[in-house]
């Protein structure tokens, strides 16, 4: 696909698309794991782990590895949860930053009419601070928490559900994202989608998802949507 004259409607992730927040949530694990009596890890370790939400981020830290072990028994993971909760809330902006152009391209396209969302795996409770923290409140005529529904990315059903909340046709939506559940979550919707160069893709290059467009910066999509915005 390489006409985007047609798109109207963009839904982005969060975590790594539009804010590097692997800082905060690498502090607020290391404080959950430190109180339950286990040893911390480097940023760039939880780093790897940042992705799919909450409950497998600290399945992955209590496994110490990407890949997650089968011994965690619930009663831990839900004691993990209880302390995360606590220490994500006190610092989740306090050290993560938007990365560079977001604000600037959000606000190019929100003046010139597209539709915008947020589709993220990150629990709800947090959005409304984060978008805050970082001047980003009403840039988005929807937020789609990762527990608005049963499901989350890949799953395509948020997707899907931001569309039918905005009265967007899914042929007139484009997805951008950091991650191959992003990629995968279009393409299943039958979604265009747009793959960022960095973030947090397990150490993949997203290209070998196959997104539509491929951007190093978020304000290329200012280009990309060339027809209607300009840089």
């Amino acid at each position: 696909m390489s006409d985007y004259q047609h798109i109207n409607t963009v839904l982005f992730d969060l975590d790594g698309t539009l804010l590097d927040s692997a800082p905060d949530l690498a502090q607020a694990v290391n404080q959950t794991l430190v109180a339950m009596g286990r040893s911390s890890f480097p940023e760039e370790q939880v780093r790897g782990w940042v992705g799919n939400g909450a409950n497998v981020l600290l399945k992955r830290a209590l496994s110490g590895s990407v890949d997650i072990s089968a011994d965690i028994c619930a009663d831990e993971l839900q004691q993990a949860h209880l302390l995360f909760k606590q220490h994500y809330a006190a610092c989740l902006s306090d050290k993560s930053q938007l990365y560079p152009d977001v604000r600037m391209t959000l606000i190019s396209l929100k003046q010139v009419g597209y539709k915008l969302a947020i589709v993220t795996n990150k629990p709800g409770q947090y959005m409304a601070p984060i978008l805050s923290a970082y001047g980003l409140t009403g840039l988005f005529d929807l937020v789609v928490a990762g527990d608005c529904l049963p499901v989350r990315k890949p799953d395509p059903a948020p997707l899907l559900h931001a569309c039918e909340v905005l009265g967007s046709k899914i042929e007139q939506t484009l997805m951008v994202g950091d991650s191959k559940n992003d990629i995968l979550a279009a393409k299943a919707a039958n979604m265009a989608v747009a793959g960022l160069t960095y973030g947090y893709n397990y150490g993949e290059d997203i290209r070998l998802s196959e997104p539509d467009l491929v951007l190093e910066n978020i304000s290329e999509l200012l280009h990309s949507l060339a027809c209607n915005v300009s840089a």
